[in-house]
């Protein structure tokens, strides 16, 4: 066929996109492009005409989609093997069933069937959506090489054989489907990609000195450092990058400290000085390998410079972030993955590396509330977030991500058993208009001046220390929690029942207050009687400002309960009993049933050594220490 020929015979103007190209087929509504008929072998759905639900390939005037019988479309679409209906391919086969021989072509062992170490790999394969992008992974030379070696036995089925292959992107990869179907035991994604990092940057150090001290250090201090980490949960991006960037500036500081003609043996402090002069932020990871160098006697203790914080950026304000939060909720025009992840910082201040490690199992939907596991105990939703995350879990089934069937991950990525990006999340919402950074820190700043540090740290995921420290930067006054005390306490370092009575009065009854002033109540006792011991909610009560009041008064309840449960235990484990008779001689008679406290002891018979040892006994609770001797006690006028 000539050009010409193929341009008056071929070249068409698609009816659905308008562009001038190959027709690959003549329907009703007149010729379309390969383009437009890829698209339409996509839409599935109920026809509107006959109610069927199947494929929509045809249109009708209005531009609706609906069946091939419906749109007068001859060509039949079912699969002469499996009988779907879809995009047809050679031999008139569906892509899954052409998937399927394409794998047992490529994985025959040598007897015409499927290695059997390979199997789990193959029916992954043919369960994920979308096998035409399977299809064409597989067109690739070195995936090809790689699949037939490990079907034939000429490469090892372990993480040290795929280790020795190349090109390492199509390892890492093949890797990850052979862990995500269980072909292979499932290890952390993040180190081996730092390990074969480390061995491509070790060979590049020419000095051997220099490359054995940094192996030294890379395995005896990084590499147990992060085995540590990955016995706990997955590793993330930002942690192997911290560590490379340790051996990076390592390695250039040993290089500038062999130009000055010395050894790390021999290393001045005129040296750091030089290192650190230029390019602190830059220079700053090599610390961490100076300290492991001064620790383990392979330099001498020498003076490094002190750490500088960085101060965060300044935060929104509240009513600036509380706009943002009502435009993200209310404009469904937004992707619903960024719109779930706006409300999870702007309302819970939760950084972006910690949501995309989320996973559906973190999220509860008893069928009335939904709670989301961010911390202990796991922190209810709101009704507006509460129906945009049972349509986002929904949706999560039917990703067209390779990760999307097996993985339980909230925001799955496009690698195999893999979260989504933290960067990629980050340009979403910086795209919606959310600035993770200022909103988070607008968010956690606002609720630690609502709530108690300790309690706000725990909830919602976050360390003491650092809820104390954003409470100072917020300009609010620290009211620390003590944590419940054990059965068994020393008198000496519990605290006494005043304390416990002030701690009760200053925190739990004024943050009652303070969360249900709303509602009308003007004591902790008007709280109990309406909310019960529970905190359930009661007939005719106004909803909170904010879903965590919830569980900021159950701890109010719970600080009550507390009280007066050490108020007893403190009582039955106190040393005064033996303090007492060494002080004055005298039995130590405890009193029968819960202690009380007293509020104007009375002594009537100063004879009488019983009621003195009860008056001792009251006075030295009242005080919150033990009785003791020499020290005159009021007397009766």
């Amino acid at each position: 066929m000539t050009p010409d020929e193929y341009e008056r015979w071929m070249i068409r103007d698609c009816a659905r996109c308008g562009r001038r190209a190959s027709k690959s087929a003549e329907w009703s509504d007149g010729p379309i492009c390969r383009t437009c008929y890829d698209r339409a072998m996509r839409v599935r759905g109920c026809c509107p005409g006959c109610r069927a639900d199947r494929l929509l390939p045809g249109r009708d005037a209005t531009g609706t989609p609906i069946c091939r019988d419906c749109a007068g479309i001859f060509r039949d679409f079912f699969c002469d093997r499996c009988s779907f209906e879809g995009l047809l391919l050679g031999g008139r086969l569906c892509e899954r069933c052409t998937l399927a021989d394409t794998l047992s072509r490529l994985l025959d062992d040598g007897t015409g069937h499927v290695a059997a170490s390979l199997q789990p790999l193959v029916t992954s394969l043919l369960e994920m959506d979308r096998p035409k992008s399977r299809l064409i992974w597989l067109r690739n030379p070195n995936v090809v090489r790689l699949l037939r070696g490990l079907a034939a036995g000429s490469i090892p089925l372990t993480h040290d054989g795929l280790h020795q292959e190349t090109p390492w992107r199509t390892v890492v990869h093949l890797r990850d489907l052979l862990m995500d179907s269980s072909a292979l035991p499932r290890v952390d994604r993040q180190l081996l990609l730092y390990q074969r990092w480390l061995a491509e940057r070790l060979a590049t150090i020419e000095d051997p000195a220099h490359r054995r001290l940094l192996q030294h250090f890379a395995t005896w201090h990084q590499m147990r450092r992060l085995r540590s980490k990955a016995e706990k949960g997955p590793l993330g991006r930002s942690q192997t990058n911290q560590t490379k960037q340790e051996i990076t500036q390592a390695g250039a500081f040993l290089a500038q400290l062999a130009d000055r003609g010395r050894t790390i043996e021999h290393c001045q402090q005129a040296d750091l000085d030089a290192w650190h002069t230029e390019k602190l932020a830059t220079r700053r990871p090599a610390q961490t390998f100076l300290r492991w160098c001064m620790k383990t006697g392979r330099m001498p203790r020498l003076a490094l410079p002190p750490q500088v914080v960085n101060q965060d950026q300044a935060p929104l304000h509240q009513h600036h972030r509380l706009a943002v939060l009502r435009r993200v909720l209310n404009d469904d025009s937004l992707p619903l993955r960024a719109r779930i992840a706006a409300a999870l910082v702007l309302l819970y201040a939760q950084p972006v590396t910690r949501i995309v490690r989320l996973t559906t199992n973190d999220v509860i939907d008893d069928g009335t509330t939904v709670t989301v596991r961010l911390g202990d105990p796991p922190s209810p939703l709101p009704e507006p977030v509460a129906d945009l995350m049972r349509a986002y879990v929904q949706s999560c089934q039917h990703l067209p991500y390779a990760s999307s069937r097996s993985s339980q991950w909230l925001f799955p990525g496009r690698q195999p058993g893999q979260p989504m990006n933290p960067v990629s999340l980050q340009v979403h919402l910086r795209e919606i208009g959310v600035p993770p950074q200022r909103g988070r820190t607008s968010a956690i700043r606002q609720l630690v001046l609502q709530a108690p540090a300790p309690v706000i740290a725990k909830a919602l995921g976050y360390h003491d220390k650092t809820a104390t420290r954003l409470v100072t930067e917020a300009g609010g006054n620290l009211e620390p929690i003590r944590p419940r005390r054990p059965h068994t306490v020393n008198r000496d370092d519990a605290p006494s029942l005043r304390e416990r009575k002030a701690q009760l009065t200053q925190t739990g009854q004024t943050l009652c207050e303070a969360l249900l002033h709303r509602r009308g109540i003007s004591s902790h006792k008007d709280v109990l009687a309406q909310r019960g011991p529970t905190g359930d909610e009661g007939p005719g009560l106004a909803p909170l400002c904010h879903p965590l009041s919830v569980g900021l008064e159950q701890h109010c309840y719970a600080l009550l309960s507390q009280c007066f449960h050490d108020r007893d235990d403190v009582h039955r484990n106190s040393p005064l009993p033996k303090r007492f008779e060494h002080a004055t001689g005298r039995t130590y008679l405890p009193r029968a049933g819960p202690w009380t406290l007293p509020s104007s002891p009375k002594v009537t018979n100063r004879g009488d050594s019983s009621r003195n040892t009860r008056h001792l006994n009251m006075r030295a609770h009242q005080s919150g220490g033990p009785y003791r001797p020499g020290r005159r006690h009021p007397r009766r006028r």
